[in-house]
């Protein structure tokens, strides 16, 4: 029974990218389709490899780091040199993205004791704007309330 291939519109809507993205890892070695023609055939390699790549992308990864670790398919060794170094990169990306999580909350925290203090500024102008209203009796005889606003930059 021969092989699955798929054609660049196949791994396009599989994996929801564009072919442009599919030719673009292809121009960079990542992908090496046959071809019948003009017409691309990726075989169930390539397939793999674009999970692979697209994954990678995913977490962080960048091309050069996943070409080193998909050529390491191509050693002769049982595959034991890719899963050990794919296993200290995924470690050194984990270390980066705990990092990066602890930074994010981090930012969050701040934002919001930021937005307390704002709140508490806009309570504060609130109140001062209430305060500066006044009871004025006009020429033709009314009597009431009227409110003044005031800005910074106002002189009375």
């Amino acid at each position: 029974m021969p092989l699955r291939t798929y054609t660049i519109r196949d791994l396009a809507h599989e994996f929801d990218i564009t072919t442009r993205a599919i030719r673009f890892y292809e121009d960079k070695g990542l992908l090496s389709p046959t071809r019948k023609g003009q017409t691309r055939i990726y075989a169930p390699r390539d397939h793999a490899r674009l999970s692979l790549i697209l994954r990678g992308k995913r977490v962080g990864f960048s091309l050069d780091e996943i070409r080193e670790m998909l050529d390491l398919y191509g050693l002769k060794d049982g595959q034991e040199a890719q899963l050990r170094v794919s296993r200290q990169k995924f470690t050194e990306r984990i270390a980066i993205l705990e990092q990066q999580k602890m930074d994010i909350a981090q930012a969050i925290k701040e934002l919001h004791e930021v937005c307390t203090i704002v709140d508490g500024m806009l309570e504060e102008k609130a109140a001062e704007t209430t305060k500066q209203s006044t009871h004025v009796t006009s020429a033709a005889g009314y009597a009431g309330p009227v409110t003044i606003m005031v800005r910074n930059d106002d002189h009375i």
